[in-house]
């Protein structure tokens, strides 16, 4: 086993974690270019060390409690996983909840934080007004609920869209202003409370590519789109820049986001209470492995504000 990875199983009578990602659902049922085929999915996980490289060893001990990303690979009883991209769960964080967040926060921390995307300052315990908005489409998505968090936490004013019933899910999570998605008028509605000040720029955590664009480009501002989802010409009116952030990057990516991730930000923000888990975990199966289907096939109706988790027993 190479010296940098650590794997953790669970321990008998403590249950691990394997949570339900909009990707793993994709990538069942697409065929796509890029990815090779049989490939083993799963991006979070949340369980007990059960052995430690030497390198990881300066971080790391066998029996620690932790979370990580790992890019398709997670459903899985053992899981091979760099360390660099784990972390020990905080006290008093159950497992369920420290899972919600490692796909959530890597491809938040890409969109918000990348030099290659919107490129924020990154978030800090006493962070002051940058005087700037930040409109995040989709705040009540996994990925939108920690978006939000990151750049309240980075100083911006957050915009945000969702259903209304997550109205107030949304501003809980720091969002001072919350639009219907699906209103007639929200693109309009939208650039309007931009326009009256500073936008650092637009972060699609999920939903339509095109409603995002069109509020770039009735802007007078013409705002950068960071987009979770692929972006199709069709889509993007002329003038607009988009691109989208692929949840995986690569490797100079991770390197460039830990330290709101796995290595800072995140953790102590957790460690004292500043940050909160979002969204909340569901665990829907408890058989193990033999659930992740199950899982799958109730996330596939549709899920919002919530993460559907498996527990590995």
């Amino acid at each position: 086993m190479p010296t940098n990875r650590s794997v953790w199983q669970d321990k008998p009578g403590v249950p691990g974690i394997i949570p339900i990602n909009p990707c793993d659902a994709i990538l069942q049922d697409q065929s796509l270019p890029f990815i090779k085929y049989p490939i083993i999915l799963g991006q979070d996980l949340a369980g007990t060390v059960e052995a430690v490289g030497s390198t990881a060893a300066s971080k790391f001990k066998v029996g620690d409690r932790v979370f990580a990303f790992t890019i398709n690979n997670g459903f899985q009883e053992y899981v091979p996983v760099d360390y660099t991209l784990a972390a020990r769960i905080p006290d008093g964080l159950s497992f369920s909840e420290a899972s919600v967040f490692p796909l959530c926060i890597t491809s938040a921390s890409f969109g918000l934080f990348g030099k290659d995307f919107l490129g924020l300052p990154h978030p800090s315990l006493n962070a002051t007004s940058t005087g700037k908005s930040l409109l995040i489409w989709g705040g009540s998505s996994a990925v939108g609920s920690n978006a939000i968090q990151l750049a309240k936490g980075a100083g911006f004013e957050v915009f945000t869209t969702c259903s209304p019933r997550s109205f107030d899910y949304v501003k809980d999570l720091g969002a001072s202003k919350v639009f219907d998605y699906n209103s007639p008028t929200v693109t309009d509605d939208i650039v309007a409370e931009l326009d009256k000040g500073v936008c650092a720029g637009i972060y699609l955590a999920i939903g339509s590519v095109a409603s995002a664009c069109q509020v770039s480009y009735k802007s007078k501002q013409k705002l950068f789109v960071a987009s979770s989802n692929p972006v199709q010409p069709r889509d993007v009116p002329e003038g607009v820049d988009a691109k989208m952030v692929f949840g995986t990057g690569g490797v100079d990516m991770f390197k460039e986001t830990l330290p709101v991730t796995f290595g800072g930000y995140l953790v102590e923000a957790l460690g004292k209470g500043v940050y909160k888990v979002a969204p909340r975990p569901e665990v829907v199966s408890r058989k193990g492995i033999d659930g992740i289907q199950d899982a799958m096939d109730i996330f596939k109706k549709g899920v919002s504000a919530k993460k559907l988790v498996v527990e590995i027993e």
